[in-house]
């Protein structure tokens, strides 16, 4: 699994451990605006009884969010932290929905998932940790059906210059169309990117 330079230094250590548990506590809490306003997003491209997969789920907040929003998608989760999964996991048995949710330890840049597997693709404050924004792409857009949408959102201040060219690469002719997303505070701090 492909490791951002960055987080070897620090060991990937704000996602392990205890260090995980406040994280996800913090995350859960801080995010919960950002994940519902996400959420209506993907439900309204999303078709009904569709295969949605959340890539760097972290513990899963978006995809518990989204379960109770649209009961008849199918989710998935992933996540380069086995921690942060096993978190998610455990939220996910709280919430009685192991049947409806799944949460797998796998790298953006090497899915796990067969080619034209899901509906949709999302991907929530993750897209900072990625070492190769192409190579995630180049998977993101082998796991989509043919012309399914793909939304990425991350700090608005993260460079999307790669994000744009993998695109281009990656889904010809399709545009990139950015936008800035309030949550939390009066000012945008997100971004969104969809395809």
């Amino acid at each position: 699994m492909e490791i951002n330079p960055r987080e070897k230094a620090i060991g990937m250590s704000s996602f392990e451990g205890r260090d995980g548990e406040r994280y996800d506590r913090r995350a859960g809490r801080l995010n919960r605006t950002l994940f519902r306003k996400i959420c209506r997003e993907v439900a309204a491209v999303a078709p009904r009884d569709g295969s949605v997969l959340d890539a760097g789920t972290g513990s899963g907040h978006l995809l518990l969010e989204l379960a109770r929003l649209r009961p008849d998608l199918h989710l998935t989760g992933m996540d380069l932290s086995a921690d942060m999964i096993a978190i998610g996991r455990r939220h996910v048995r709280e919430a009685a929905l192991e049947g409806r949710i799944s949460l797998d330890v796998a790298d953006v840049a090497e899915l796990p998932y067969p080619d034209d597997r899901f509906d949709v693709v999302v991907s929530t404050l993750s897209m900072h940790h990625w070492e190769r924004v192409d190579r995630a792409v180049a998977e993101f857009a082998r796991v989509l059906k043919p012309g399914a949408p793909l939304r990425i959102y991350d700090f608005r201040f993260t460079s999307s210059r790669k994000l744009a060219e993998a695109v281009q690469d990656r889904f010809p002719g399709r545009p990139m169309r950015r936008t800035l997303v309030r949550a939390l505070l009066p000012f945008p701090v997100f971004a969104g990117y969809a395809v």
